[in-house]
């Protein structure tokens, strides 16, 4: 049997337990209330032991406003500054002694570049996001290599939004070390729109409940194919990203982009409010949420505005045959670049510059898909036949083709009259020193620079490109004919009573004129025999 200590153990653990209101227990509240009987030792204890009861729960409401005092409300920036306290304690590191140690500070430094040595060239030409943000930056970039096995990561840039801004990070995992690689591939297939006339709208009639249901119209529209994203690791999808609201919250990976919401990014234009799983509402309908939308426009932009010095990159083989650029989508660094001088980089003619990224077709990818090829059954291994055995043959579609890699931006189309790059020097007084320095007029915010043997790439805005006309919505298309119009199926008006009386009288008239006839016919038979 349980002593008397345990019982009284056990109530006073009941009597500790906290209120979810107050946060005060039970215990506390009662010895309260016993020191203020015992201190002021009225004479009618048992009358006024209610009131001191409801002064006590009294005593513990505090109002955020008061006449007399307001609550001091805590500040937006200090939260902040506690959320990123983390991106400044790190643990103690030793200072490396062996080889070893070595050659992991170096590939830690090819995984990671100077985040702010590229922030002070950039701010040689008056771009940037102040000092102390690119190293807060600059350290939450840290967090993300110490998390990931990256074989690069780089600071892409930040798009602004309505509410809360997006930290770009752009990364690239090493072989095998992606753990939501497996995630993009089986996701990877080529997906085909269903067609309306499924199995539970049967087209031919049916008994029902004993009653004969009749035939539905069949449609005739067929959905068109549905275009196959690019793979992981491939085109629009070679590099993955990450996005944060600021330096030291937490990181998010953006999902793999889809030909369909490229398709669909081109036709509208939207500026990110800062939440991720905010909807795009817009028309044409958008395939997905921000987050797909903000994927959609960092390929577009990357596609458009990530150049480099020309011959810094160099393709792997030299095929004579071939010609240059057409058909490759990979190169390498050139080990032999010596850096081109700044007066040729900043040359009004952009030959010096050239795209290092490959072209985004208007299909939304950036090798052309063939919608008209057989398609295969992956479960069973056999191409998928179709169920009319006439079908008629698909219209044969043009190839779609862009520029080549690594073309000079000397072939870029014009942007409103006006050269799509403009290229300035950072400082015309010191001439020695300056750098060069390219400014996208197809979309603002995308900045480059270069000197000597380094260059690099950066984007700050609103995520939006450059149009010479105020944006006006699309209007919707006219709205489709349910049924072709024809006798067979429009309603006819009812008669009124003249007509129906008319039409009675053509009868009878009709009929005796009949019966006149027959009468006829007969005396002619009578008088031939």
């Amino acid at each position: 049997m349980d002593s008397l200590e345990d019982h009284v153990a056990a109530a006073k653990s009941y009597l500790l337990k906290s209120s979810s209101n107050s946060g005060m227990t039970m215990y506390d509240h009662l010895v309260n209330i016993l020191k203020r009987v015992v201190d002021e030792k009225p004479e009618k204890v048992i009358e006024l032991l209610e009131e001191y009861s409801r002064n006590e729960k009294k005593a513990l409401f505090k109002p955020e406003k008061d006449t007399l005092q307001e609550k001091q409300e805590i500040p937006a920036e200090l939260v902040l500054a506690h959320e990123q306290t983390d991106l400044f304690n790190r643990a103690d590191v030793e200072v490396p002694d062996t080889l070893a140690d070595n050659e992991a500070e170096e590939e830690e430094r090819l995984t990671l570049p100077d985040v702010m040595e590229n922030a002070f060239y950039f701010e040689q030409a008056g771009i940037g996001i102040g000092r102390e943000e690119m190293f807060r930056i600059f350290l939450a970039l840290k967090q993300l290599t110490d998390t990931y096995q990256l074989r690069s990561c780089r600071f892409w840039g930040k798009i602004l939004g309505l509410e809360k801004n997006y930290v770009i990070a752009e990364v690239e995992f090493r072989d095998g070390e992606d753990p939501h690689q497996q995630d993009d591939d089986d996701d990877n297939g080529t997906h085909h729109e269903l067609s309306p006339d499924i199995a539970s709208t049967q087209m031919a009639s049916e008994v029902e409940d004993g009653v004969i249901q009749d035939e539905l119209p069949k449609p005739n529209y067929k959905p068109p194919v549905a275009i196959a994203k690019e793979p992981y690791g491939e085109g629009c999808n070679m590099k993955v990203y990450y996005v944060c609201n600021d330096a030291g919250l937490s990181w998010h990976r953006l999902p793999p982009v889809t030909p369909q919401q490229i398709y669909v990014a081109r036709q509208i234009r939207k500026i990110v409010t800062g939440n991720l799983d905010a909807p795009v509402i817009s028309y044409p309908p958008f395939p997905g949420d921000e987050m797909n939308y903000l994927r959609a426009q960092i390929a577009r932009i990357s596609c458009s505005t990530h150049i480099s010095p020309q011959g810094y990159y160099i393709f792997e083989e030299d095929d004579e045959e071939e010609e240059e650029g057409v058909g490759r989508t990979s190169f390498i660094p050139n080990m032999e670049f010596e850096g081109i001088p700044v007066s040729d980089l900043c040359d009004p003619s952009l030959a010096f510059w050239v795209h290092h990224n490959q072209f985004v077709l208007p299909q939304g990818r950036t090798t052309w898909f063939n919608p008209n090829e057989p398609r295969f059954d992956e479960e069973e291994g056999e191409e998928e036949e179709d169920e009319d055995e006439e079908r008629e043959e698909p219209d044969e579609v043009e190839p779609e083709e862009g520029p080549a890699l690594l073309t000079p931006l000397s072939e870029d189309q014009e942007v409103n009259n006006m050269a799509a790059w403009t290229s300035v020097k950072s400082t015309s007084l010191v001439s020695q020193y300056a750098i060069a320095v390219m400014h996208s007029n197809l979309w603002p915010g995308a900045h480059a620079f270069a000197v000597d043997r380094k260059f690099d790439n950066v984007y700050i805005g609103y995520g939006l490109k450059y149009s010479p006309e105020n944006y006006s919505p699309p209007a919707p298309p006219p709205a489709q004919d349910e049924f072709p119009s024809g006798p067979e199926i429009t309603e006819a008006e009812d008669p009124t009573v003249e007509q129906e009386r008319a039409l009675k009288a053509a009868k009878e008239e009709a009929e005796e004129a009949d019966e006149d006839e027959e009468e006829s016919d007969d005396y002619d038979d009578e008088d031939d025999e």
